[in-house]
């Protein structure tokens, strides 16, 4: 088993299916293997941060008070299923104007390691896009890319970036983690 000091998860196309701009609880819903897999995954002792751009808040799609909804349902969740969730970070900038923050930049990463004391160069991320997987490589971690969400497109787009592993699902991910 491969053991990470912390599993960076990207949220929307990774841990829930991406409709595009949820706004509202109602339209959030766990993948059905998601906590499964995460279960696994902190059987063994790792433990999590989520890393997400929400670009709906600077479009007005979004609201923060809807945004911090959703991610008290997900803490919960983490709690409920005993899984260890550092932290839920999100850049509500749009794409346009974007900070360090807003992956593939890697400041929410510098931020969460700064809180928790997490290192980096042993840390792995995990999600659907190819901002996912730059900003795990510029963050110096390994990586994976997840075929669902976006992942089908983002495995036809890595050009010059290659993840660590490549899975069908975080299902399948937890199961080649578990097999390293």
């Amino acid at each position: 088993m491969k053991k990470y000091d912390t599993i960076f998860l990207d949220r929307d196309g990774t841990l829930n299916p991406d409709p595009g701009y949820i706004n509202s609880l109602a339209q959030f819903a766990f993948y059905d293997f998601t906590l499964e897999a995460l279960k696994e995954l902190g059987n063994t002792g790792n433990r999590f941060c989520i890393v997400t751009n929400q670009s709906g808040i600077a479009r007005g799609i979004v609201d923060l008070d809807t945004l911090s909804e959703i991610h008290s349902f997900i803490l919960n969740q983490f709690y409920e299923n005993g899984l260890d969730l550092l932290g839920i970070y999100f850049c509500p900038d749009h794409p346009e104007e974007a900070s360090e923050f807003r992956k593939p930049g890697s400041g929410m990463f510098r931020q969460a390691s700064d809180d928790h004391g997490i290192v980096l160069s042993k840390s792995l991320m995990i999600g659907d896009a190819v901002s996912d997987i730059k900003a795990g490589v510029n963050s110096g971690m390994d990586t994976m890319l997840v075929l669902t969400g976006r992942g089908q497109q983002a495995k036809a787009d890595l050009d010059k970036v290659s993840p660590t592993y490549i899975a069908n699902d975080l299902l399948d991910g937890a199961n080649q983690l578990l097999a390293a």
